[in-house]
């Protein structure tokens, strides 16, 4: 592997799944000043020419919702050393801020969404492919709970858009993506023994053999 390249990975779930939980994760244990970390939902279409009304009929679980192409653009930008802007999206009125973030190159690209593998382009940028998989109970309850608390949305509209769209959505798209994964962690961020394995793949990648025997002390 040559020294100096960089690693991109992909971490998909379905909605609640605790795909953030597992990005976290792996900020905190390989290091964030090692990553670049994008989010696919702030890549969500910009809204504003609808009115308020016909915005939150809008499909969001179907990949056309986002803006892919332009992820695409800045992951390839990014592996090749230059820095990028990436959209601020605002979720309560479905629109881009003004403000956008700006995300340094590093050696790890991390990206997470829940449809980031159902795209053929931008599937093929990953070097690692990630799926959390979670039951569908769990993580309805766990996207009620965010919706109404970050996102204020309603119980009532909360429900209304898991059975409108998130539900056949998942079915569609989500689920079925989960066999390009190169590795499926059930229990989202709360199995030890996945992450354990994630991270030790991913310093492998970073430093080789050798860099992971002197980081740890061991023998890799």
């Amino acid at each position: 592997m040559e020294q100096n390249r960089v690693i991109i990975i992909g971490v998909a779930g379905g909605t609640g799944s605790g795909k953030t939980t597992v990005a976290q994760a792996i900020l905190r244990r390989v290091g964030a000043k090692h990553i670049a970390y994008i989010p696919h939902d702030a890549y969500y279409r910009d809204l504003s020419h609808l009115p308020p009304e016909e915005r939150s009929r809008v499909n969001f679980d179907h990949p056309d919702a986002l803006e892919t192409e332009l992820l695409i653009e800045h992951l390839k930008a990014l592996r090749a050393g230059r820095p990028v802007e990436i959209p601020v999206y605002d979720f309560t009125t479905h629109t881009r801020k003004k403000e956008t973030r700006r995300v340094e190159p590093q050696r790890v690209i991390l990206v997470e969404g829940i449809l980031v593998f159902a795209e053929p382009a931008l599937r093929e940028l990953f070097d690692v492919k990630i799926y959390v998989d979670t039951d569908a109970d769990i993580r309805f309850i766990r996207r009620l709970r965010r919706d109404v608390a970050e996102r204020g949305r309603t119980v009532e509209s909360v429900i209304e858009q898991y059975l409108r769209t998130v539900r056949p959505m998942h079915l569609e798209f989500v689920e079925p993506s989960k066999r390009y994964a190169d590795v499926i962690i059930p229990e989202g961020g709360f199995n030890e023994v996945a992450l354990d394995m994630v991270v030790a793949r991913i310093e492998r990648l970073l430093y080789g053999a050798e860099g992971e025997e002197e980081r740890s002390g061991q023998p890799a």
